[in-house]
């Protein structure tokens, strides 16, 4: 059953060079970055204060150094690499088949993988900037600083992720928008769909060969013209 769809999804790409891929957490698990809402997750570990309540805006105002202590140990990956589907993906662009990733990621491996075109949802722990003057840190700063990391000028540094309360990058939402709703196919990975506003932006799509390869279900599921209950490594292996 999985060698048939996996055969149905090598003719889809195969006919197409105009697709599109959205993913999530399950597209970085395999390279041991953990997926937030699983069984094990970030969100049912225990904690003084909720995952979400530390990684929001206010809580990053308000209390930054234990914002810092908890997001130097919970949400910083240094040593982890692109893994099978990264460089799957990569490969498709460089054939000229993918047009563009979309992704809530924020590990970077994308662009580590060799991809050019990547929209990042919810930024990347490789940037940071100073609030007071903008000056940009790459992630070494964050990592080599005790406790909060400051600019030169004194200002706090904040990682370019979004947080909690805060809103999403107007222009990177246009981009996926225009992507999603010109593919030919639009490949959904390694997410439950569960995160708005960015899984809302599949919504946009209106071609007729839409692919969800998820290991569990999701509520879009009866939606997809071709779905794959299966892990993305599984699945990107064989094409």
């Amino acid at each position: 059953m999985l060698k048939e769809k996996v055969d149905l999804l090598k003719q889809y790409i195969n006919e197409s060079d105009n697709i599109v891929f959205f993913g999530g957490a399950g597209v970085s698990t395999e390279s041991g970055i953990p997926d937030f809402r699983s069984v094990d997750g970030l969100y049912h570990m225990k904690y003084k204060y909720p995952p979400e309540t530390i990684l929001s805006h206010s809580f990053f105002i308000r209390h930054t150094e234990q914002f810092y202590e908890f997001y130097k140990e919970k949400m910083i990956y240094k040593d982890v690499k692109p893994n099978i589907t990264h460089l799957k993906l990569a490969d498709l662009e460089k054939q000229g088949k993918l047009k563009a990733v979309v992704t809530q990621n924020i590990d970077g491996l994308h662009q580590e993988a060799g991809s050019k075109n990547v929209l990042e949802l919810h930024g990347s722990v490789l940037r940071n900037f100073c609030m007071n003057c903008n000056k940009f840190y790459d992630l070494n700063k964050i990592i080599k600083s005790k406790n909060i990391p400051y600019c030169q000028c004194g200002g706090i540094i904040k990682p370019d992720v979004v947080l909690y309360e805060e809103s999403l990058d107007d222009a990177t939402i246009t981009k996926a928008i225009q992507f999603i709703s010109k593919a030919d196919i639009l490949i959904i990975g390694g997410t439950s769909l569960s995160v708005y506003p960015a899984a809302g932006l599949i919504r946009y799509y209106k071609g007729r060969k839409m692919v969800l390869i998820n290991k569990s279900v999701t509520a879009y599921d009866n939606d997809a013209d071709l779905f794959i209950q299966a892990g993305l490594g599984e699945v990107f292996k064989e094409l």
